[in-house]
């Protein structure tokens, strides 16, 4: 199974999703990556500042920090190889990482609206420029 490593800089705490002033991509990824965990992808995180072992015991992350330093983090792996860095990656990258089949990924049971724009009209005056 394929397994992804997100190295992050030196955070308040293992998510930096605390205190007043949160930074909207770390939220994101909290949730994208309990999503990824949620289809049975295996994903670590790791903190700079709570975790700095992680960074020491492998190569790829210590050569990457001795060249572009902690400003370059986050530094994203999928079984050792870079796949991403100074940037938190999407929900779509993830589950491409993962190898997970997103095109069934509506929940059972939800209604879903199609909103691409057909040949017929779609505007609430009909054929008509009323509006």
């Amino acid at each position: 199974m394929t397994t992804i490593a997100a190295f992050e800089p030196a955070l308040c705490c293992n998510t930096g999703v605390c205190g007043e002033d949160v930074d909207q991509n770390l939220v994101t990824f909290t949730a994208d990556m309990a999503w990824l965990l949620e289809q049975g992808a295996t994903i670590t995180r790791h903190n700079l500042a709570n975790d700095p072992m992680a960074f020491a015991h492998n190569e790829a992350v210590k050569s990457f920090l001795e060249i572009a330093g902690s400003a370059g983090l986050p530094l994203v792996l999928v079984d050792g190889v870079t796949v991403a860095t100074g940037r938190y990656p999407t929900r779509a990258e993830l589950a491409r990482w993962a190898g997970l089949d997103t095109s069934a990924s509506v929940p059972a049971g939800a209604i879903t609206l199609d909103l691409s724009k057909s040949s017929e009209s779609s505007s609430c005056c009909g054929d008509s420029d009323c509006c």
